[in-house]
């Protein structure tokens, strides 16, 4: 326990190896041609036509590697949503255009969430991201009002504890690109690196720690061991600034 009050992680038992056997690739070249015809073609009319590829390609697929982790991830935390419901285990592709200034009805990527049931909508998330060229695997957290967790949770735990965020830096920041968003005359703005400093923190609205690779990572029969790891590794983020 540290002064945190959170339990320290214990790195053996996070992410040891749970033995995946090696089979099929979850992830094929179709999905991602999906995605990079989408982009080309986001109309309503065109998705209506190649529905059962999205289904197949994409949502398919991305259950399967939800239903290949779930045992592992509520290891990690026996909170995390893995019912497979739109919203706190897969994002929706359809857009909310309402207040966007881009109106294209679709998102061109897809999200895999590993959240809390009870508040996956203001705290932080594990994830895995399939869009067109890139495959992403990380954490992101963030905080838009004040019952955010980022605001009541995050930050208290932080002002306690500042040098654990270095340490985090110092074990994670050889392998994991990070970058945080401040809001600059009202508009968000990207910062590279890690939020090191309170006063940073004190303006952060959101931050996302993440691994990008190319489609092929994701196209290789390990890709579900390799992702569980990389989230295993990832998690003392998550139990710390999220967990409340």
């Amino acid at each position: 326990m540290d002064s945190t009050g959170v339990r320290k992680p214990d790195c053996d038992s996070e992410i040891h190896d749970s033995g995946y056997a090696m089979g099929k690739a979850i992830f094929t070249n179709e999905t991602f041609r999906f995605f990079r015809d989408l982009s080309r073609h986001n109309r309503t009319e065109w998705m209506a036509a190649n529905r059962d590829r999205y289904m197949s390609h994409v949502v398919e697929p991305l259950r399967n590697l939800l239903d290949e982790l779930a045992p592992a991830m509520r290891k990690l935390h026996p909170g995390f949503d893995t019912s497979g419901r739109t919203g706190p285990s897969l994002s929706r592709i359809n857009r909310d255009i309402r207040f966007a200034k881009d109106k294209t009805p679709y998102r061109t990527q897809m999200y895999l969430l590993f959240a809390d049931a009870k508040s996956w909508k203001l705290g932080g998330q594990l994830y895995i991201g399939i869009s067109p060229d890139v495959v992403t695997v990380g954490f992101r957290i963030y905080g838009m009002d004040k019952e955010s967790i980022l605001v009541k949770t995050a930050r208290p735990r932080l002002q306690k504890n500042p040098a654990w965020l270095m340490q985090q830096a110092c074990r994670l920041g050889k392998k994991y690109e990070s970058y945080w968003y401040s809001t600059e005359k009202g508009e968000w703005t990207k910062n590279d690196g890690w939020p090191a400093s309170l006063e940073q923190w004190k303006k952060l609205k959101g931050w996302v720690v993440r691994k990008k690779m190319k489609p092929s990572a994701a196209t290789r029969p390990a890709f579900p061991r390799d992702a569980r790891k990389i989230l295993a590794e990832l998690f003392p983020l998550y139990r710390l600034i999220s967990m409340p």
